[in-house]
């Protein structure tokens, strides 16, 4: 069993695959760490993905992984729980040392943090079981499989009633169970009477089931409100607890003065501010859809590549100056 990489990627859906998948095409040794907690795990399908479009996310990770290890990239089972900068050589500085839960020590040249994020639900008794099936929260990964259905949006913040008149474009049956009556503004409720979306103000008690499928919700009065469907919003935290030795730390994604989770801060290419680590996903961005933080690993992948090609350049020259000078080139 090798220990040294010349990647080693954290997290291995579709982000963590993808970075795996251009790195392994372009020679590079690499190393994929997967806890098999993919965020769309409960959902049926994964959609938008262009040619993917409906397929089953473990069938998606199950096909992504086949295709890195057929360019030799190596996918292990565990979950990070720590990592650190290590010496690297005088023409590649950079160097990391990663801990598995396992408590295997591997060390690589670069690192891919695609570990994803964890949704924080509303605190409603019976949601968290139907979250991904009878429980949605965003109308382009679900809303056609709910279209022309009795859907029930839980406005919980400010972003609302943006988002119950983003499920009124897919059915035209959706009510807004409104918790707190300050959430809506006149402009709001206006919107909501001109395309009728019906209001229903004060807590949601619980998400009713029968027999695994949701039939509705309970109201804090004990009135029954029969749906086929309930969306709610979700709060991202993105997974980097085992990064705190890189001094690296999610800041607040917030929008139109809402937060919506966490995230890694990075550049176009997916860099992070720690030289040598770059990052892809809902790890970065709570928002991506399955295909957008596929493009993301793509891009990271590539950039760590290049990053690559440069130090070794670097080594190759100090070699030819100096024969004794070790080359520190890939470790494949």
């Amino acid at each position: 069993m090798r220990e040294n990489f010349d990647v080693i990627v954290i997290g291995g859906s579709a982000a963590g695959l993808s970075a795996a998948l251009i790195l392994g095409r372009s020679r590079r040794s690499v190393l994929v760490v997967d806890s098999g907690e993919p965020r769309n795990a409960p959902a049926a399908g994964a959609h938008n993905y262009l040619g993917r479009e409906g397929v089953a996310p473990t069938e998606l990770t199950r096909i992504g992984r086949d295709e890195v290890a057929a360019y030799g990239a190596e996918v292990t089972a565990g979950r990070v729980v720590a990592a650190s900068v290590t010496a690297g050589t005088d023409t590649d500085p950079v160097g990391f040392s990663v801990t598995l839960d396992s408590g295997r020590v591997v060390t690589a040249r670069r690192l891919v943090v695609a570990s994803g994020a964890v949704d924080v639900l509303p605190d409603v008794p019976g949601l968290a079981e139907q979250w991904g099936r009878g429980v949605v929260h965003c109308p382009f990964c679900h809303g056609w499989e709910i279209r022309d259905r009795r859907i029930g949006v839980l406005v919980t913040t400010p972003n609302g009633a943006h988002h119950a008149q983003m499920f009124r474009a897919l059915s035209d049956r959706v009510t807004a169970f409104v918790t707190d009556p300050d959430l809506l503004d006149d402009t709001a409720r206006s919107a909501f009477r001109a395309r009728g979306i019906a209001v229903v103000e004060g807590p949601v008690a619980r998400v009713l089931s029968t027999d695994g499928v949701l039939t509705g919700v309970e109201l804090g009065s004990g009135e029954v409100v029969p749906l086929d469907a309930l969306a709610a919003a979700s709060t991202a935290e993105p997974r980097v607890a085992f990064l705190e030795g890189l001094g690296l730390r999610a800041e607040d994604v917030v929008v139109n003065g809402f937060r919506f989770g966490g995230g890694l801060t990075v550049d176009a290419t997916g860099q992070t501010g720690v030289r040598g680590v770059w990052a892809a996903g809902n790890v970065t961005s709570p928002m991506a859809t399955v295909i957008a933080s596929a493009a993301a690993g793509t891009q990271a992948g590539a950039a760590v590549h290049g990053d690559l090609v440069q130090a070794d350049i670097a080594a190759a020259l100090a070699a030819a100056a100096d024969p004794s000078v070790p080359t520190g080139q890939s470790t494949r």
